[in-house]
């Protein structure tokens, strides 16, 4: 398949792709540095930042968790669709393609760079969505909202009634933490290698996670592909009054939903019957997540066909076109800042949400620079050109202008 016309880009889904990118990258490394996984609540709270970073932290809980990463499995859903309109009958054969490749991509990065990898379930949930490409729209819609909630309610109900009688261990307690703070700091990366590899086992395979979370991506690939076919983002300006009447309803109503299942989440012990309080919390946010992060869709399309929103936010594409180089880089990042691996800085346990968010601000910063710079060069991402060349296709010549992109399904156009 050729590099789509310049006419052929959908520019807005970089910017929203870029924009979910920024939320996953804050989400990730606040969450990596926070208590449980780098670090220890007492050691948080000895910081001199402590008394800004636990209400800003909650902050980027209310406005970024699961919103993030919800657009970005949207998007990825959204492109495959895109995909299949294009490509006709040989789809199916070069897309399994790709997702072998993009399995085998993950499965490196899980295992020696990133624990939190999303590209291995990208794959497998990529594998879901073929299996369910002629599903009627109706069935992508719905089934797709049914696995977007019960996946992670499954998750809750395996991790709380199942997995104790199976010999669990508290991959999240303090001596899991020093462990892993002390093969941090040693830069000893075999050992954190083999400690990451114990952990993916319990909390991912043994603790269900693998099955919650491609059940919670699934679903999204669906919403995705029920959007593309419905064709609203290929064409956003004629359809720009209907993205304003989302705006109106879902930014609001997801505000408040995700604003009171955060105030559950911190003040719920404190109330009579805390446990029901808990159920209300997950109630409240397993609904609130997909209502916001449509929400946050909505503002951004609106706000990108204003003059002034596209000088804003066409910052973002460049980081859109790049999705997979983008994400992958975001990794290493944070493995510099919080282990001592080679010239790593070894902050776990030393460093604030605070801090990380100025890091994420000024890292997001620094790919948009590298990005406008790459692309100035070559119509796609260092491994954006290898995942094509290693599914089979030599990848594209270089170009001088950024009119001509390949479309995959971690960069649509």
């Amino acid at each position: 398949m050729p590099p789509p016309r310049p006419s052929e880009r959908i520019e807005v889904v970089d910017v929203l792709r870029g924009a979910a990118l920024f939320g996953v990258f804050l989400v990730n490394f606040a969450g990596f540095a926070g208590r449980g996984l780098m670090a220890t609540t007492d050691q948080l709270l000895a910081l001199p930042t402590a008394w800004i970073d636990f209400p800003l932290n909650e902050v980027s809980r209310w406005l970024f968790e699961d919103k993030a990463n919800t657009l970005f499995a949207f998007l990825f859903g959204f492109g495959f669709w895109l995909q299949l309109e294009r490509q006709g009958p040989a789809f199916a054969a070069a897309y399994r393609r790709r997702l072998l490749v993009l399995l085998a991509l993950g499965l490196a990065h899980l295992a020696f760079a990133w624990l939190w990898d999303i590209l291995h379930l990208y794959a497998l949930a990529g594998f879901g969505l073929l299996a369910l490409r002629r599903l009627p729209p109706r069935a992508l819609l719905i089934g797709g909202l049914a696995l977007a909630v019960l996946g992670r309610l499954l998750h809750e109900y395996y991790v709380s009634h199942v997995m104790p009688g199976f010999g669990w261990p508290e991959v999240f307690s303090r001596a899991w933490v020093f462990e892993r703070q002390a093969l941090a700091a040693a830069g000893d990366y075999p050992g954190l290698v083999g400690h990451f590899a114990a952990f993916t086992y319990w909390d991912w395979i043994a603790g269900g996670g693998l099955v919650a979370w491609f059940c919670y991506a699934l679903g999204r690939f669906m919403l995705g592909a029920w959007t593309a076919q419905r064709g609203w983002l290929q064409d956003s300006s004629r359809h720009l009054p209907g993205f304003r009447r989302v705006l109106r309803i879902a930014l609001p109503a997801g505000l408040i939903l995700e604003g009171l299942a955060r105030l559950i989440a911190v003040h719920g012990a404190k109330l009579p019957s805390p446990l029901i309080w808990a159920e209300v919390q997950h109630v409240l946010h397993f609904v609130g997540v997909p209502v916001l992060a449509a929400g946050y869709l909505a503002g951004l399309v609106v706000a990108w066909h204003h003059p002034r929103g596209q000088r804003v936010l066409s910052p973002l594409a460049l980081v859109g076109r790049m999705a997979l180089t983008s994400y992958v880089t975001q990794s290493f990042i944070i493995a510099f800042v919080l282990t001592g691996v080679g010239p790593g800085l070894s902050l776990a346990g030393r460093i604030g949400f605070a801090s990380v968010a100025a890091i994420v601000v000024v890292g997001f910063v620094g790919q948009i620079l590298v990005a406008r710079l790459w692309l100035g060069r070559f119509p796609q991402g260092p491994l954006e050109r290898a995942w094509r060349a290693l599914a089979g296709r030599p990848p594209p010549d270089p170009v001088r202008t950024a009119g001509r992109q390949e479309s995959t399904p971690l960069s649509v156009r």
